[in-house]
């Protein structure tokens, strides 16, 4: 996913691609990963248990929140899908099978992969910064670290940087503790 499949894409370029792959379009340039591996799969979907208990659905936690895996986002030019988003309920998106949220998170998650990362790092963070993302965090499974950052303006400021099995609280999902050891592969 390194090198854009097109420049100056349109989203019919985006629909054109197949199926099995995650399309997205970023500064005007058409990119296209292959679904993630199982251990990818695997850590986005155990963290969206793990907060969409207390944040979504309020068991032993807040409430107020919608948490989404892999969420087609049109944000301006934009089409991204990060791993997991999440809005706060007042600012959600209404659910709706045609179309795909035009609002920007108030969070989102990306677990990086070798062929990602890059990507992730830098062009998906600039577009989340510019549309209004509060908070992004980046998890990396071959590392077993949580990177949070919080926008500032247009930049990211790092927040904290957790790693092991530690048990954490993490911006904007203080609230609760997370076991990070329950997330890795």
């Amino acid at each position: 996913m390194s090198k854009p499949l097109k420049k100056h894409a349109t989203y019919a370029d985006l629909v054109a691609v197949p199926e099995n792959f995650i399309a997205e379009i970023l500064g005007g340039e058409l990119y296209a990963s292959p679904r993630p591996l199982f251990s990818h799969a695997r850590l986005a979907s155990a963290l969206g248990v793990l907060l969409g208990g207390p944040f979504q659905f309020g068991i032993h936690g807040p409430g107020g929140w919608l948490i989404v895996h892999e969420p087609e986002l049109h944000l301006g030019a934009d089409v991204v899908v990060p791993d997991l988003a999440g809005w706060r309920a007042e600012r959600a998106p209404a659910a709706s099978a045609a179309d795909y949220p035009t609002i920007a998170p108030d969070w989102i998650c990306e677990v990086l992969s070798p062929s990602t990362e890059t990507i992730d790092r830098t062009k998906k963070l600039k577009i989340y910064a510019r549309e209004g993302v509060g908070h992004a965090w980046l998890m990396s499974p071959s590392l077993s670290t949580l990177e949070v950052f919080r926008r500032d303006g247009w930049r990211w400021l790092v927040v904290a940087t957790h790693e092991g099995s530690q048990r954490v609280r993490a911006e904007p999902f203080g609230a609760i503790d997370l076991e990070l050891g329950a997330l890795w592969p």
